[in-house]
């Protein structure tokens, strides 16, 4: 059968891979050691992923910026560590484990499903799209990897695994087992500069990490950064405790979801009959929101006229109404006067509280009214919902039938004047959605109605997420901020001024094992006191000298700062260690991994394999690592242990590499995890090491990963696997896709149209360079000088490239870095062929050397081939330097890219040339053989004609006086409208000035000046050669405008000015 060309290149590119990889393993060439002499070194490190899995392409973008800066790193001479562990703390992996026991147990080995629930699980719609903070969500990461399955069995399944092997994962260890070794091997066929031997899976099946977060906790507890007290937890009021994974019959992996509670007072005089009995206290509508800071945006808001609601007294002397379900969460949230308990004073359906009068908090009306919506639910929120028709598409669709449909109205006996006078109130403004995103989308999607459920998921999703990723607020004290940075201040204030509430439930239902409905109760827990202020405002210090490489990424460390409070650090299920002063609770997987990257420094001491089953290159045993033996190894001047005395050396080598590695200079992640594990990364930092020289030194953020422009889901198909992505396009091809991606901390983009076109770029690559070295025979000699304008160009364009493409590395900018470095190179390199009539084999060379080494830490399989395998070069390029750049002659780069602008106009003018011959031709009439030009006239100006110089000169001294850019067009005109010289060239002062504008936009500020940086005439007179070649004429000339020929041309001969030479044609 013959395969396809395509797959030819590609498995080529595999067979490099391969082979390079294992010449870097026999070597151990990113195994490394502390030195003892100084030398710069470069800690980089990515949170380890969770082991109930194979890595995806998502894991694999954020990785990368890890990669590529330790690749460049390198270049820079410095010892570079990139140490990788595998994390298996937390519940997950021991639920989906009894899951797995149960349903054998249930349908028996293999099981045998009932065939009508083997449907797939639809999510529950909800009024508003869930925005979640996930340090206090406990979902699980399985539940985003199964795409539509029910049983934990079909999901074992959807992964590749037959009956006999999932059998084995109901032991929660075979997990650990099984995919930290295969996330392993994934790791390896991408080239990972790792030393792995320095890798460990977490918990105490690991004795040394298990050792090492007990010791943590104990300094933390000793430095009085953990607390005992009430936390929130789903909790089972029929069994009197907290309602862990292994207790519940449903509802896995579900935390508590955070709402405000939002406090409609009725201000109606009267009240309706059954709420007139309860006149001695305020009475509340109180609505469940995830979005505190839309309120400002209130018109009205909505119950369901066939709900019955509850109304109850609180804690502080006020009447709430809501569901029976959430009044019932609430009590044990300490709003009533005992703690799980609740009175429900009367019970009243959503048509008697219909029409109400309500002051709204925050809202700008004076009053709006309770209005009906029929798709609220009673399972979720309190049954009653705010409404903010400007920023809530379900909103603004309801508020628009209502308007619409007058019986729809009479029905509830909702008057006009509680409806038509509403219309949404702008309050954020949302780039590309302006400020009434809601409408917006609606009109674009053409909702007609709220039934229109399917579109109005759509709309929600438009809307939220990128409201609260890039809204700014227009309104209120915080108008001109984003709504990430305020959405926890407006919550707090509106709290402080007894306009809401703190309210939580469980984030879908949860039933145990006893039968009864969970709640969300406050419970005494553990906790790491994230809200003290002196511990707070030490982090702040620290993270002043954090770089975050983007602006944004620091203000949402500053705005999580200000918000943050405790984090429960205890569990009493799952996997993970057991917490040293109370070991019936284990330490949670977010507390457990915020300053493990200490550990990796002496890890292959201590551990010779992933489980810690055998002793490193220490040769210590777990029961010898006592917490003064970590203090030895992690702070200054404290003594060997007693029992480790006769070990001394071992521990002064192990205190070392701590010492050589830390800090950290290089932390990756994704944006979504500042809220929680970045910023208690540089807590625990903080708390543990009173150093500032032993906290982290930078921190890069990064957005989601798309797939060919869509949200990456395994239940429509649009998904990839690393292997996945490796397979169909090489190492190499999948990282210069995922390198070209983006590096914003906005979503990016996998393509992989981009990704085969990346693959076929890479191979051509090689192929040409060994054509080069092959036919060096047929090059100029490399000992003969570099004379000609194209060497020279050529050879600036490299050094210039040299510079360019190091300060995009510097900064983390590797779409900008590939840019310049492959693709602006490798367009060098084709003028520079295009242009000599013989290459240099010596400039050539170079050339190979400087694109090998500026594209090697983004793809560095074929890098490292070529280099030695083609180039033969005596060492890895992996121990190669960043090359030195030589000077710039930047005229002469302006001059080529002139030049190569002027010929490809040339050459469009050429393709016209026939088209003006046969002009004014009847429709019908033979049409001639297209005329070729023989002969040509170029034409240069020296000089611009004087009312160009004059918008020249205003131009420059605009843009220098605007620190160095340009004011708006209006500005412009006002100023060139002074000058007299231009009224007669009035129709062509404003296309000049957006020309130029655009070419020094473009190209630099010199295109402000007079003249030309280099000799217009002179390059294209040295070049006459290869324009008369590519043109295809048999003669060329180059004559000025003011010569007198130029006037014969049929040329409008002012349209020519220096830098845009005409052609005459003949």
């Amino acid at each position: 059968m013959e395969v396809k060309k395509s797959n030819v290149k590609l498995n080529a590119m595999l067979q490099i891979e391969s082979d390079i990889q294992s010449r870097w393993e026999n070597e151990k060439i990113f195994e490394e050691e502390a030195p003892n002499g100084s030398q710069g070194k470069y800690l980089v490190t990515f949170p380890y992923p969770y082991m109930n899995g194979r890595l995806h392409l998502g894991h694999t973008f954020t990785l990368a910026k890890c990669e590529f800066a330790v690749g460049y790193q390198r270049l820079l001479g410095k010892k570079c560590l990139f140490p990788f562990g595998f994390h298996c703390t937390g519940m997950p992996i021991k639920a989906a484990a009894d899951k797995l026991t149960r349903e054998m147990a249930d349908f028996g080995f293999p099981p045998n499903f009932p065939k009508d629930d083997i449907v797939e699980e639809v999510e529950q719609d909800v009024k508003e799209l869930e925005i979640k903070d996930k340090s206090k969500s406990k979902k699980s990461k399985a539940v985003a990897k199964t795409g539509t399955a029910k049983y934990q069995w079909q999901i074992m399944q959807s992964l590749g695994l037959n009956d006999d092997e999932i059998k084995k994962f109901a032991d929660p260890i075979h997990w650990i087992k099984y995919f930290s070794p295969a996330a392993m091997a994934d790791l390896k066929l991408m080239g990972l500069k790792t030393d792995w031997r320095r890798s460990f899976v977490t918990t105490d099946v690991n004795p040394y990490y298990d050792s090492f977060v007990r010791w943590q906790f104990n300094i933390l507890k000793k430095k009085e950064k953990i607390r005992y007290g009430k936390r929130y937890t789903i909790y089972s009021p029929k069994d009197g405790q907290p309602c862990m994974d292994h207790d519940r019959s449903s509802g896995e992996n579900v935390g508590p979801q955070e709402y405000t509670l939002i406090k409609l007072k009725i201000i109606q005089d009267p009240l309706p009959e059954k709420l007139r009995l309860f006149n001695d206290k305020p009475i509340y509508l109180v609505a469940a929101t995830l979005r505190p800071e839309t309120m400002y945006g209130q018109t009205n808001c909505w119950v369901h006229p066939d709900i019955k609601y509850v109304l109850f007294e609180t804690v502080d002397g006020e009447y709430f109404i809501s569901t029976k379900r959430s009044a019932r969460n609430m009590s044990f949230q300490n709003f009533t006067h005992d703690w799980g308990k609740v009175d429900f004073l009367t019970e009243i359906t959503g048509q008697e509280i219909m029409g109400l009068k309500l002051k709204a908090p925050l809202s700008s009306l004076d009053c709006v009214y309770s209005l009906p919506m029929m798709t609220i639910k009673e399972d979720k929120g309190t049954g009653i919902v705010t409404s903010v028709p400007s920023d809530s598409p379900d909103d603004f669709a309801a508020l628009t039938d209502l308007k619409k449909k007058k019986p729809f109205r009479e029905k509830y006996s909702i008057s006009d004047e509680m409806v038509l006078p509403f219309d949404p109130i702008p309050i954020m403004n949302i780039e590309g959605l302006g400020t009434l995103a809601a409408p917006k989308v609606c009109e674009d999607l053409k909702i007609q109605s709220q039934n229109e459920t399917a579109k109005l998921v759509e709309a929600k999703e438009k809307v939220y997420l990128k409201g609260f990723y890039e809204g700014v607020l227009i309104v209120g004290p915080y108008a001109g901020k984003k709504v990430q940075e305020v959405k926890k201040k407006i919550q707090t204030e509106m709290i402080e001024k007894n306009e809401a509430k703190i309210y939580q439930e469980p984030e879908k239902l949860v039933v145990s094992r006893s039968g009864d409905e969970c709640v969300v109760a406050l419970c005494n827990q553990w906790y790491l006191d994230y809200g003290n202020e002196e511990w707070k405002n030490q982090v702040r210090e620290a993270l002043k000298n954090v770089e975050t490489y983007h602006e944004e990424s620091r203000r949402n460390f500053e705005a999580t700062l200000d918000w943050l409070e405790g984090h429960a650090c205890s569990r009493s299920f799952g996997l993970g260690t057991k917490l040293p002063w109370d070991p019936q609770y284990l330490i949670e997987s977010l507390s457990d991994s915020t300053i493990y990257m200490a550990y990796y420094t002496i890890s292959h001491y201590l551990q010779k394999d992933l489980y810690g089953k055998e002793p490193g290159l220490g040769n210590l045993k777990p029961d010898e690592l006592s917490d003064e033996f970590w203090n030895y190894i992690f702070f200054q001047n404290q003594p060997v242990p007693a029992n480790l005395e006769p070990k001394k050396e071992v521990l002064e080598r192990m205190k070392k590499e701590f010492e050589f590695w830390y800090p950290v200079d290089l932390r990756t992640s994704g944006k979504d995890l500042i809220p929680n594990h970045l910023t208690y990364f540089l807590y625990n930092h903080c708390a543990v090491w009173d150093q500032p020289q032993k906290w982290p030194q930078s921190i890069r953020a990064n957005g989601h990963l798309l797939l060919n422009s869509e949200k990456m889901s395994k239940s429509t198909g649009n998904f990839l696997t690393l292997t996945d992505a490796i397979q169909k396009y090489s190492a190499d091809g999948m990282r210069m896709t995922l390198a070209d991606a983006g590096d914003s901390v906005e979503d990016a983009n996998f393509v992989e149209t981009v990704a085969e076109a990346n693959l076929l770029r890479l191979y051509a690559f090689n192929e040409w360079c060994k054509e080069i070295i092959e036919n060096k025979s047929t090059l100029r000699s490399e000992n003969s000088p570099l004379e000609n304008y194209a060497d020279k160009v050529f050879q600036s364009e490299i050094n210039k490239t040299i510079e360019e493409t190091k300060k995009h590395y510097d900064s983390m900018m590797y779409k900008e870095a590939l840019k310049t470095g492959f693709f602006e190179l490798q367009a060098a390199r084709d003028r520079y062929r295009e242009l000599s009539e013989t290459m240099h084999f010596g400039l050539v060379t170079w050339f190979i050397k400087v694109q090998l080494v500026l594209l090697a830490p983004i793809c560095p399989h074929i890098t490292e081939h070529i280099w030695l395998n083609v180039l033969k070069t005596d060492h890895s390029i992996m121990k190669e330097l960043w090359p030195q750049a030589g000077p710039i002659d930047e005229s002469l780069v302006n001059s080529a890219n002139y030049l190569m602008e002027a010929a490809h106009e040339f050459r469009n003018r050429q393709k016209s040339f026939s088209q003006v011959k046969t002009k004014g031709k009847s429709k019908d009439a033979e049409k001639p053989a297209p005329s070729q030009p023989v002969k040509g006239t170029i034409f240069v100006a020296k000089t611009y004609p004087t009312w160009q110089q004059i918008i020249l000169d205003t131009l420059k001294t605009l843009y220098k006086n605007n620190n160095n850019s340009f004011p708006d067009n209006k500005a412009i005109l006002a100023e060139l409208a002074k000058r007299e010289e231009l009224k007669k060239f009035q129709k062509k002062v404003m296309p000049f000035v957006a020309f130029t504008k655009d070419q020094a936009l473009k190209k630099g500020a010199h295109c402000l000046n007079h003249t030309l940086d280099f000799d217009e005439y002179d390059i294209l007179q040295t070049n006459l050669k290869y324009l008369q070649n590519t043109l295809q004429l048999n003669e060329l000339r180059i004559l000025f405008t003011t010569d007198e020929e130029a006037g014969k041309s049929n040329l409008n001969i002012d349209d020519i000015v220096p830098g845009k030479p005409v052609i005459f044609y003949q």
